[in-house]
């Protein structure tokens, strides 16, 4: 048998090797640790440097990122800064290939230059300086237009007229009494119609003419009582109504209609 001393021998050499194994794991577990939080210090040092030295395409030039003993071989040398430059390399290329994939995905694309007169997206649509705006009709411009296309399309011949008004009455009476028209004049008092004065309006910017009587035929304005007064009294009112409603207006005097049927 193993004499006592050297048993206790044994145990201190068990308890020994015991303890520098446990020394050696935990020098290595730090030794990984600090390893671990090397490699992220320099990733995020890294990244810092490079958005404070313009790495976002301002035209900058990137602050020098400081190494680190990358390799951990116990001292920083060439080998670690061609290696920090490398990573810092690959994380400016990754931030510009997000940058790229962003601006793909983008629904907002820049008008091209050509287009842009103003500023943004909507330059486009803005109005060109020098040309102008297209004018946006209102339901009330719009009702009193179609108003008017009906009127027209009573008869080929129109009277735009006011009860009270002595010119008008004149017109009507040479018209209406001293000759006889086919289809029927058709006659509007715009003091009686309800959009009388928006018609008044229109007639002006179509015929140049607001006051009345207003006399059309065909669409055509002839002028005002006046105007009729002097062509019956050429003797030229029934050529001038002929003249301009073709087939569709049969205008004869009255009187000599009247004549030749007694004979």
């Amino acid at each position: 048998m193993p004499s006592q001393r050297r048993v206790k021998l044994f145990i201190y050499l068990l308890i020994a090797g015991a303890i520098t194994l446990i020394l050696f794991s935990g020098h290595a577990r730090q030794g990984q640790e600090r390893d671990t939080r090397t490699i992220k210090d320099f990733y995020h040092k890294t990244k810092n440097a490079m958005d404070r030295g313009g790495g976002g395409g301002g035209g900058m030039e990137p602050q020098k990122v400081i190494a680190h003993d990358h390799d951990a071989d116990g001292d920083i040398d060439e080998d670690d800064e061609i290696m920090a430059k490398q990573m810092a390399e690959r994380l400016k290329q990754a931030e510009q290939k997000a940058k790229e994939n962003a601006n793909a995905k983008s629904p907002n694309k820049p008008d091209p230059p050509s287009n842009i007169i103003g500023v943004g997206s909507s330059a486009d649509g803005q109005n060109k300086k020098g040309v102008a705006e297209p004018e946006h009709e209102t339901k009330e411009e719009h009702e009193v237009e179609m108003e008017l296309a009906s009127i027209l399309k009573k008869s080929p011949v129109i009277i735009f007229s006011k009860s009270y008004c002595p010119f008008s009455k004149k017109a009507k009476g040479i018209l209406l009494e001293k000759y006889v028209i086919k289809p029927d004049p058709f006659v509007v008092e715009l003091d009686q119609h309800p959009l009388g004065p928006k018609i008044q309006d229109l007639l002006l910017e179509k015929t140049g003419r607001r006051t009345v009587p207003n006399i059309m035929v065909n669409g055509i304005s002839i002028g005002g009582g006046d105007d009729v007064a002097a062509l019956d009294k050429a003797k030229t009112l029934a050529s001038k109504f002929r003249e301009l409603g073709g087939k569709r207006v049969d205008i004869t005097e009255r009187f000599i209609e009247d004549a030749q049927g007694a004979s």
